[in-house]
């Protein structure tokens, strides 16, 4: 896991067996919270196998999801930075292997491998574009371009190509909530797009079979 890690992998055999000496794992069951918005950012975590859904919450209860990490990718590093609390939460959508490296252990790695602090800062900088795009979408953008976009996003990050299309593994209540908006509006868009054979629609799949087409939706407002 380490050496497919961006993070990671650049590092020497011996570097990543040091890393591997300190780091903890665990397992995760479906629906499983792995921090909570708020919680002290007390380590790095890279998922092994699995899916992790990493959220942020309002106080009157609404959610929106941030992004989706997969093995390969870590996730806790802002926290794990700052010293503050954390600012999303992780849950498990899937049963789920992660690694975790405590704060004081990855803050002296770093100081005895600048490569490594060079990739987390490109890695800081490619989260902070994410979660600006996600609100200059909500700014500038109705509903509709907003769909638009996050699918072909979420498609190039996470999807399978297959004959039929770019298939993304993803409810449309998960879509709802990466937008922001109610599950009703999502289906109401998805139908649309699928009578014009934009997308397939499937049991917790959605494959993208004009990418074109989306690409035209996302940009109208």
């Amino acid at each position: 896991m380490l050496q497919r890690s961006p993070l990671f992998r650049g590092l020497t055999s011996p570097a990543l067996e040091r890393i591997a000496e300190l780091a903890g794992q665990r397992s995760f069951r479906a629906g499983e919270i792995v921090f909570n918005q708020g919680d002290p950012g007390d380590a790095l975590y890279a998922v092994v196998t699995g899916k992790i859904r990493i959220s942020a919450g309002a106080a009157d209860g609404r959610e929106i999801f941030l992004n989706i990490m997969e093995p390969g990718d870590t996730f806790g590093e802002i926290a794990l930075l700052d010293g503050g609390t954390r600012t999303a939460s992780a849950t498990a959508t899937i049963p789920s292997e992660l690694v975790s490296i405590r704060r004081e252990h990855f803050l002296g790695l770093l100081e005895r491998e600048p490569g490594m602090a060079l990739e987390l800062l490109r890695l800081c900088g490619e989260r902070l574009r994410w979660t600006s795009g996600l609100v200059e979408d909500a700014a500038l953008f109705n509903s509709s371009a907003r769909l638009a976009k996050r699918l072909l996003s979420l498609g190039q990050l996470h999807g399978e190509k297959t004959l039929g299309g770019m298939a993304l593994r993803i409810s449309q209540e998960d879509l709802a909530s990466f937008l922001g908006v109610s599950r009703q509006v999502v289906n109401q868009y998805l139908q649309d797009w699928k009578g014009r054979d934009w997308v397939a629609l499937g049991r917790g799949v959605i494959t993208v079979r004009d990418e074109a087409a989306l690409r035209k939706a996302a940009l109208a407002n």
